[in-house]
């Protein structure tokens, strides 16, 4: 039986301020530990020796964090999101203390795997609450704060972990989880006990959730492995393949059959959610296939050293921030707020057309130039397709439609790092001379200017609806 629904209060714009400044600070460490553990592993590796098994310290937490991306959605629609946050942040917190304290890699590895348990929710259920408390229409105007806080982890990330690594203890990595972790506890915990609670007789379908992790980690497994530990023709690729089309076939099939599937058809069947999540995917997978492997050229290509290959992404992570704070500005007066977006598409494809067709001859200050141009189409995307999403869906459904779009950024990662490693694992060797080099990767640039007009495919396809424009409202 479901309790009657009490009396809704609306939100100023001062208490929607200082929810927002709450939840940057729970979604902080997630995306920092995204960044942060990279420049570390080397000095990990070495203090306890074992080299070998580093790779599982980061992909641990990639497998599970977008494992657990769409319960987390589903718990909140049924327990709410404060205390599915509160958990998500203590189990995170309970994890950081683990990797501090692991003694071997392996042990690192597993308890990335528990950090990961709390971080896959930290950043599906922090746009979850956005959702709650800020009506679509006014959304945008709070798309600076997750712009900023987005780009202020990518870019102390690296600098901060190779700085603790070096001149402290990489330990420090993990120790520093834990302020921020109960700052972002004192701060969501009072400040988020308002937030409606979705009183509809709700359960959570154990099978298919079973069925999603299993298929999904398979999955990303696999695009992990395959062509960098394993041939992509190799028996284990193969039978990993096999029980993800497997796996992947029994949760379709379990979504048709529940009583209550994990994710109910009317999303998947919603265009909005559809096309503005796999849009989504395919340019996530592009832009971060391109921030690993634009280093990966200028070495290669150019002769840049590791530094200043590092220095030449600044582009492709700062501009990222001004298409997205730009394209969250335009939603406010702009009615026909997708063409935004498809402009952003068109313009990322755009410019990395130029670099295919010169690769090795193009200006340094040209080739940045471009860069600045793919991150500011590429940032354009992620706020309206979060928006629209944000839009279509009842308040009860919305912690499932935003652990999708999650969930879908998460893939499209690893989908497109996988992808373009196919590429850069045909290049010629390094003594058949870097124009030799160049000339092969050229079809990097290209295979990134067809998954943004994928990307612009996809999104013609989401429907454009009017964004509503009422207060927020808290019981």
């Amino acid at each position: 039986m479901t309790s009657q629904p009490q009396p809704q209060r609306q939100l100023g714009k001062e208490q929607i301020r200082v929810i927002m400044v709450g939840l940057m600070v729970a979604m902080f460490p997630g995306a920092l530990d995204a960044t942060i553990i990279g420049p570390a592993l080397p000095t990990i590796g070495r203090d306890l020796g074992d080299v070998g098994n580093l790779a599982w310290v980061a992909t641990a937490y990639l497998l599970v964090s977008t494992a657990v991306t769409p319960l987390y959605g589903k718990l909140s629609d049924i327990h709410g999101r404060r205390i599915m946050l509160l958990i998500a942040i203590a189990v995170f917190a309970f994890g950081s203390l683990l990797c501090a304290l692991a003694p071997t890699t392996i042990l690192l590895a597993l308890a990335r795997g528990v950090q990961a348990l709390g971080g896959g929710g930290l950043v599906s259920l922090a746009m979850t609450v956005i959702g709650d408390v800020v009506p679509p229409r006014e959304r945008p105007r709070y798309q600076v704060y997750t712009s900023v806080m987005w780009t202020t982890a990518s870019l102390l990330g690296p600098v901060a972990g190779g700085y603790f690594a070096e001149r402290w203890n990489w330990t420090v990595i993990f120790w520093i989880n834990l302020p921020i972790c109960l700052a972002a506890w004192l701060m969501t915990d009072s400040k988020l006990r308002g937030l409606p609670r979705n009183e509809r007789p709700h359960k959570l379908d154990y099978a298919g959730a079973a069925l999603i992790v299993l298929a999904s980690g398979l999955l990303q497994l696999t695009l992990s492995w395959g062509g960098a530990h394993y041939a992509w023709s190799s028996a284990t690729i193969l039978s990993m393949t096999a029980a993800t089309i497997f796996f992947t076939a029994l949760f379709v099939w379990r979504l048709a059959t529940a009583e209550e599937p994990l994710i109910p058809y009317r999303l998947l069947s919603n265009k909005v959610i559809l096309f503005g999540a796999t849009s989504v995917g395919a340019t996530m997978a592009m832009y971060v296939a391109l921030t690993i492997y634009v280093p990966v050229f200028l070495e290669s290509v150019r002769g840049f050293s590791a530094s200043r290959a590092g220095l030449a992404l600044l582009p492709l992570t700062l501009c990222s921030t001004i298409g997205a704070v730009g394209a969250g500005r335009a939603m406010l007066f702009v009615r026909r707020y997708k063409f935004v977006a498809l402009f952003g598409q068109a313009m990322a494809a755009a410019a990395l057309t130029p670099v295919f067709f010169h690769p090795v001859d193009m200006s340094m200050t040209e080739f940045e130039f471009l860069l600045g141009l793919v991150a500011v189409g590429c940032g354009a995307v992620f706020p309206i397709t979060t928006v629209s999403i944000q839009n279509s869906v009842q308040r009860h459904d919305l912690g499932t439609a935003m652990s999708l779009i999650t969930f879908s950024r998460n893939l499209g990662a690893a989908g497109g790092v996988a992808l373009f490693g196919v590429v850069v694992a045909s290049l010629p060797p390094a003594s058949a001379g870097m124009a030799a080099v160049g000339e092969t990767f050229r079809y990097v640039f290209l295979l990134g200017a067809a998954g943004f007009v994928l990307g612009f495919a996809l999104l013609l396809f989401m429907d454009e609806r009017s964004l509503t424009g009422a207060s927020g409202q808290m019981k």
